[in-house]
């Protein structure tokens, strides 16, 4: 039987299925869809989930997260719509790479710097993005992101903020270049083209500048040759040209200088020799004899006010050659220490972890100020906290803070110099124009800028000097005085000097400004100060008699009305200022104190529009020196060096008079003024002091008024008037009531005249002290002596 063939089944190994595609394409539509689904969000922040999709490219890219999504759509649109990924070269890939980042950091280094921060970039960066991703919004700018911050930390170590600016700038340009395919030759060539362009039209347009030059200067002078016989002579181009000057620069004491540093727009502003103001010298008004209000004898009467006084014909002011010229110090040297000041500053604050940039630093005479710009969300309080700390790095003797600078968003940090400058009376007095409507305007020094400082009585109108002993106040009252006889004439000016010490303002005695001689006595100082009041009250009858408020006035009238008299009326006199200096006055509160605070204050109050003003100083500034009552009557104060700030806010009703270097480092706070300013004195010697004062008594003697001067009636009238004052009312009727007993006590004073104890004890010394009733004798009431009141030998 034949055998069946069976089939042989074949053994296949199955293939693994391809997808289609048709399969491929649907991903790449699936992912394109989402990516621009998620750019949609995160560009139009559409809900907690877009704000969070924008946080998150803000986290890489920064403020240019928008660009980002919309780079991002696109992509994801031209995968749903291909299905494919497109086929985009690497080069332009590279470039748009290479100026997207270029252009993160120049972002990021315009952030940084706006924001004053020079270190912890990144940690700064993260926190702002922490704090947006919590409160899932977007409040603030972050700049370039972690990756322009990336770039920045590094750029900023290795080549600074200018640097950086650079490299962003050649990154972008870079990237351009290598995006559009452009040749680095071909930009070179076309740089080349446009130097050699701008050249071209330079010179053309030189050459007709000084052609037209020329020509102007040919048709100008040609008129003023001819008539003064000269010969003319055309200028040539060249000629012209050399003609030419720079724009010249407005006149400034100071000189802005870039120094290397962090930050481009630090600048130093060092004082330079810089000559004085040819247009106002105090000398120039010299070489004229100035014209006095002259009033004929026939005007001296007693009723009248301080009589005029005459002026001789011939008289000057004195020149400034009578001063020392002192040469400025070489500060040269002070720059070099700003810079490292510089960077100590900045690093000892971002120690403590205060971001703060230092914006400007001003030389001055004997402090050099620091202007400091802190960062977003600094307090004032913690830089000026850190006091201390900021003197033991620039291991300086002290420094001292205004927080803020008023007008500036800065804090200034006042250093002192290693090297101070004097500051020369002649060279503050020559910048200072001579103005016959402001004769009481006299220099004080300068400030940390350089500036030349002038007060002006009248406006302020008293001045309290205070400071210890040493730092500057003689010489700032020397400096005042030889102000006014430098600037004024005997008949516009007069002075009455109060010197306790003696020795003090003894040197102007002969001097014709004065209106008594130097008074050196202290119960003499109570009476003339009482006789410049009784003045003060004369003057005002007088303007009451005209009708007229302040002597201002009262002088024009005056003026006027003596122009038109031609001695047919008795003319009206002209009234000079009056300006009272005490050197010290806690010498007359401890002999006449009551006397002589009645009499300043009186002064304060009253005596502005009558033309009268008052300079005081002290070297004990204490509140029962400085009263209350004179504090809230003179306004503005100078303080020198004091050695505690409770003195300094005796003084100025603030700190900082502590902080001070003495020998004329000052804060000057005049009247209106929220904050003093800091001045160094200007210095002036003995000598140029008594060359002054020689000069201008060798013109005319000292005609003193006698009217002024206190008399013994005056001098007794003031010991007499402090006997009546404590002299207590119940006096007599207390000397009557003992006339009938025999025993007197203090409980039956009370009882009788209805009053405290203190004040009935004082009244049973009183009786005592005029031998009235006996001295005590333990619990027992005292016994009556004198039955009549009077004092008993």
């Amino acid at each position: 039987m034949a055998k069946r063939k069976t089939a042989r089944t074949r053994k296949t190994t199955s293939r693994p299925k391809r997808r289609t595609p048709k399969q491929a394409d649907l991903s790449l539509n699936v992912i394109g869809f989402a990516f621009l689904l998620l750019a949609v969000l995160a560009t139009f922040r559409l809900g907690f989930l877009g704000v969070f999709l924008a946080n998150a490219l803000r986290l890489l890219v920064g403020d240019t997260y928008i660009l980002a999504a919309v780079l991002l759509g696109a992509f994801g649109f031209m995968l749903m719509a291909n299905g494919e990924l497109p086929e985009v070269p690497g080069r332009r890939t590279g470039g748009l790479a290479i100026t997207y980042c270029g252009s993160l950091l120049m972002m990021t280094a315009m952030f940084f710097q706006q924001a004053n921060m020079h270190s912890r970039f990144l940690a700064y960066i993260w926190g702002a993005l922490s704090a947006e991703f919590q409160r899932a919004a977007i409040t603030e700018s972050v700049g370039g992101g972690l990756i322009g911050t990336t770039l920045y930390s590094g750029s900023y170590f290795l080549v600074s903020q200018i640097g950086t600016y650079i490299v962003a700038l050649l990154l972008m340009l870079g990237g351009a270049m290598l995006f559009f395919g452009v040749p680095f030759a071909r930009v070179v060539h076309v740089a080349q083209h446009v130097e050699t362009g701008s050249v071209a039209m330079s010179r053309a347009a030189r050459h007709h500048t000084v052609s037209f030059w020329a020509k102007v200067q040919e048709r100008f002078f040609e008129d003023s040759t001819t008539a003064s016989g000269t010969p003319e002579t055309k200028a040539t181009p060249k000629a012209a040209e050399a003609e030419q000057p720079a724009t010249p620069a407005a006149p400034n004491n100071t000189t802005s200088e870039a120094a290397p540093a962090k930050s481009d727009d630090f600048v130093i502003d060092a004082p330079t020799a810089a000559a004085p103001k040819s247009q106002a010298p105090v000398s120039g008004m010299t070489d004229e004899p100035q014209p006095a209000d002259i009033a004929p004898d026939s005007t001296e009467d007693t009723d009248l006010p301080i009589r005029t006084t005459k002026v001789a014909e011939n008289y000057t002011l004195p020149p400034t050659d009578l001063l020392t010229a002192i040469p400025p110090t070489d500060q040269s040297a002070e720059v070099s220490t700003i810079n490292k000041n510089r960077r100590k500053l900045e690093d000892t604050l971002a120690s403590f972890g205060v971001h703060a940039a230092v914006k400007k630093a001003s030389l001055g005479p004997a402090v050099t100020k620091y202007e400091v710009q802190p960062a977003a969300g600094v307090k004032v309080s913690r830089i000026v906290n850190l006091t201390d700390d900021l003197a033991l790095a620039l291991a300086a003797k002290d420094i001292r803070m205004e927080a803020p600078i008023p007008g500036k968003p800065y804090v200034g940090i006042e250093v002192p110099n290693q090297q101070v400058s004097t500051v020369s009376f002649r060279d503050v007095v020559e910048h200072l124009p001579l103005d016959e409507t402001h004769l009481l305007r006299v220099p004080l020094g300068k400030d940390v800028t350089g500036r030349v400082i002038s007060a002006d009585l009248s406006k302020m109108p008293h001045l309290l000097i205070a400071g210890s002993t040493g730092s500057g106040k003689s010489v700032m009252i020397n400096t005042i005085i030889t102000s006014l006889l430098l600037r004024t004439r005997p008949d516009q000016v007069k002075l009455m000097l109060i010197d306790p010490k003696m020795v003090e303002l003894s040197v102007y005695n002969g001097v014709p400004h004065l209106l008594i001689p130097v008074v050196t006595e202290a119960k003499k100082a109570a009476g003339a100060l009482n006789k410049v009041v009784a003045e003060m009250e004369r003057r005002y009858e007088l303007f009451a008699h005209a009708s007229l408020r302040n002597m201002g006035e009262y002088n024009a009238k005056a003026t006027a009305f003596n122009a038109t008299a031609e001695g047919k009326k008795t003319p009206m006199p002209i009234l000079p200022y009056i300006v009272v200096i005490v050197d010290e006055l806690s010498d007359l509160m401890m002999v006449a104190g009551n006397e002589v605070e009645t009499a300043i204050v009186r002064l304060a109050q009253m005596a502005r529009a009558a033309g009268i003003h008052m300079i005081i100083a002290t070297q004990r500034p204490s509140v029962d020196v400085i009263t209350g009552l004179i504090k809230a009557n003179i306004p503005s104060r100078i303080a020198f060096a004091v050695s505690s700030g409770i003195d300094s806010r005796t003084i100025l009703d603030q700190t900082g008079a502590e902080k001070l270097l003495g020998r004329g480092d000052m804060l000057f706070l005049p009247m209106g003024a929220s904050k003093p300013t800091r001045i160094q004195g200007a210095y002036i010697s003995s000598e140029d002091v008594e060359k002054v004062v020689a000069f201008v008594a060798d013109q005319q003697p000292a005609e003193y008024d006698q009217s002024m001067e206190p008399t013994e009636d005056d001098l007794n009238g003031i010991g007499a008037s402090k006997d009546k004052d404590s002299e207590d009312e119940y006096f007599n009727d207390a000397v009557t009531l003992l006339k009938d007993q025999d025993s007197a006590s203090v409980s039956m004073l009370q009882r009788r005249f209805r009053i405290g104890y203190n004040r009935a004890a004082r009244l049973m010394d009183e009786l005592e002290a005029h031998g009235v009733v006996s001295g005590p004798d333990g619990s027992k009431p005292r016994k009556v002596l004198n039955r009549t009141g009077q004092a008993t030998s």
